[in-house]
């Protein structure tokens, strides 16, 4: 019973990261870090944040979003169907930037705990901006957790349990021969190892053409990584994946074990500093004045993107690969 309570007590917090990550999306969409019409949709004004923790939110939304849009595009140009699998989504908004890019894929699905699931449905109803995105031949349906559209599907699962996944998005029309994009934020590092492998590997094995983008903190066995941990392990989480990656090769390798036939990993300071675009980041430095320029490359270092990927359509995944995060 306590092991249960225990449990409990840790999905609570790993849902409370969800309110903490939209809340600093708000703040750094509202400094006019990146744009974003639809954050304000799922958060309140919020307190101000450090400068360093928006700039580290940048480098992860622009690169992500930059290879969301490079995969589509790339599914596009070979005359293919795609389909985005969100997982951990959260109170993610990537859905409605693509749709109104008109970069959004044949059918975009988010999983989450079923109390994320049920909250985000209760706000895209009672939206307007949300609900006009998701309008079809077909009118939404709506459950306490999940919601069905033409090409936005919202899903209630555990993670932890792939047989669950498999069959609620299968239900949920996902065809696993269409080219797809698996999206994890913080996800995985919550999930113990051997579920995690699991998860990864359910998606390698059974969709040939796709690719598995990963975002998470690693390289946490100095003195930083020792804070960092301490600090979230502060706040209710258990980081139970931390050290089954703790480098770059360690997190390609894990998708090279589990049905993976490519993969490559980038440190989010290189990201920041080499890949994404000069005049952008020139621009985000203007907007606030960071007095320890150390503690954001220290963050940084402490983060990173990973992908896995198979390309039995052949759509191009050499060139995904080397376009990386370059484009936002």
């Amino acid at each position: 019973m306590a092991a249960r309570i225990d449990s409990v007590t840790e999905e609570r917090a790993i849902v409370a990261t969800n309110t903490d990550a939209t809340s600093c999306k708000r703040y750094a969409t509202d400094r006019g870090y990146w744009k974003d019409d639809f954050i304000k949709y799922f958060c309140k004004s919020v307190e101000r944040k450090s400068p360093e923790i928006s700039r580290g939110y940048f480098a992860r939304v622009k690169s992500v979003y930059s290879l969301l849009k490079q995969f589509i595009s790339l599914t596009r140009a070979a005359g293919l169907k795609s389909q985005v699998v969100s997982l951990g989504a959260g109170f993610d908004t990537s859905y409605w930037q693509l749709y109104c890019a008109g970069l959004h894929p044949t059918c975009y699905y988010e999983v989450d705990f079923v109390e994320v699931t049920s909250r985000k449905c209760h706000l895209i109803r009672s939206k307007f901006p949300l609900m006009d995105a998701l309008q079809g031949p077909v009118e939404p349906s709506f459950t306490q957790d999940g919601l069905q559209s033409v090409n936005y599907r919202l899903i209630g699962a555990d993670l932890r349990n792939t047989e669950e996944l498999d069959h609620k998005l299968l239900a949920a029309g996902i065809d696993q021969e269409v080219p797809t994009i698996f999206v994890a934020e913080c996800v995985l590092v919550y999930i113990e190892p051997k579920l995690s492998s699991q998860l990864v590997g359910w998606a390698g094995n059974h969709f040939s053409t796709s690719v598995f983008l990963n975002y998470e903190p690693f390289n946490a066995n100095d003195t930083f990584g020792e804070v960092m941990k301490k600090n979230i392990k502060a706040r209710g989480c258990s980081l139970l994946g931390i050290d089954a990656c703790p480098d770059l090769e360690s997190q390609q390798q894990r998708y090279l074990a589990n049905g993976w036939t490519g993969s490559w990993a980038v440190a989010m300071d290189t990201v920041y500093q080499q890949l994404l675009p000069a005049d952008e980041i020139s621009r985000i430095e203007r907007l606030e004045f960071l007095d320890e320029g150390d503690l954001l490359t220290q963050l940084l270092r402490h983060y990173c993107i990973s992908v896995g990927y198979n390309d039995k359509s052949s759509i191009g995944q050499d060139h995904y690969v080397c376009a990386c995060t370059c484009s936002c």
